[in-house]
């Protein structure tokens, strides 16, 4: 890669489950490094609800900002940006080209915008808004972010603890929604971003979303949630508010991880399919609040994975080759 296109970048991006992987198998593997853009893969221990690519897909393709934290640890918008803009330093610096990738919309934009300048936090008003959502619940709270703030609303998951107080503390700080912060219009850093979205028709994204969920518990969610609760995960830890692991927490959680282990250890089988149908629906509604972000995004190449596979791949070269005046 000369001079000229160093900067290069490839966003990759889709709902759960609609199949960015083997798309990065098959079209990046020779030239291109994976920069994860979800914001539960970067947690060590979370590997079957989260999706993780498996060592397999790792070692045809390198995957960078996964399995960088510990599941108790915090991350937010801010250090995905520091650590994607190291990552991509470092994959331009080899000459090969960062295939942004995963599906943590809003990761996307600030990553090419950047943050917008909304309020620093305050940790007096930060309280009180804790003290609030604790009060009237994570629901509540969403619903209330939504009648000041429609946009940030309709992005941000109900069940999003740290997003929703972020959100009602730009509030009570400014007066003003967070999504009336504008972005910055150009590209940082000189990047040339060329965007391929995946989409796929509704009923099938969600019959990919309940065989996903089917193969969670087939490779053993159920063990990994215990082994998140021996190492003391509780709903408080940032990586439980995931789907895959929130719908656990909330079933069994009982005040301490040795009595929730318990209570994980003697679930029936009805409730083992409560819970997955549980996952099976957030999932699906997560899905359609990915696809409005996404759809909001300029110059997307939309791309169905699934209206001829065999072509798939050499669509999206042609696409990115075109764009980018790369050979891959």
């Amino acid at each position: 890669m000369n001079s000229e296109t160093k900067r290069n970048v490839v966003f990759l991006f889709g709902p759960t489950a609609v199949g960015k992987t083997q798309l990065l198998c098959d079209c990046f593997s020779k030239v291109g490094e994976v920069v994860n853009a979800d914001s539960v893969q970067v947690y060590r221990g979370l590997d079957i609800g989260s999706a993780k690519a498996d060592p397999y897909v790792q070692s045809r393709i390198p995957h960078h900002l996964i399995d960088i934290l510990d599941p108790w640890e915090s991350y937010n918008v801010s250090d995905f940006i520091r650590l994607a803009d190291a990552a991509c330093e470092d994959i331009w610096s080899r000459g090969l080209l960062p295939v942004v990738s995963g599906g943590t919309a809003f990761y996307f934009k600030h990553f090419l915008y950047g943050l917008s300048q909304a309020p620093k936090s305050d940790p007096a008003i930060r309280d009180e808004v804790a003290s609030y959502i604790s009060k009237v619940g994570l629901m509540e709270a969403h619903r209330y972010l939504s009648s000041i703030d429609p946009v940030s609303g309709a992005r941000i998951n109900p069940n999003d603890g740290y997003r929703i107080s972020r959100t009602l503390e730009v509030y009570r700080t400014s007066g003003k929604p967070l999504s009336s912060f504008e972005l910055p219009h150009e590209p940082r850093n000189g990047m040339n971003i060329v965007s391929i979205g995946l989409c796929r028709d509704r009923d099938v994204l969600r019959k990919r979303i309940k065989a996903r969920v089917g193969i969670m518990f087939e490779q053993g969610i159920v063990g990994e949630i215990r082994n998140l609760l021996e190492m003391g995960a509780s709903p408080s830890w940032q990586s439980m508010q995931g789907i895959g692991y929130k719908e656990f927490l909330d079933k069994v959680w009982c005040g301490d991880s040795a009595s929730s282990i318990k209570t994980l250890d003697t679930l029936s089988k009805d409730e083992l399919s409560s819970i997955a149908d549980e996952i099976e629906m957030n999932s699906i509604h997560y899905a359609k609040r990915q696809m409005t972000f996404f759809k909001s995004f300029a110059n997307v190449k939309w791309l169905d994975p699934g209206e001829d596979e065999s072509q798939n791949g050499s669509v999206l070269k042609t696409i990115v080759e075109t764009e980018l005046s790369v050979s891959l």
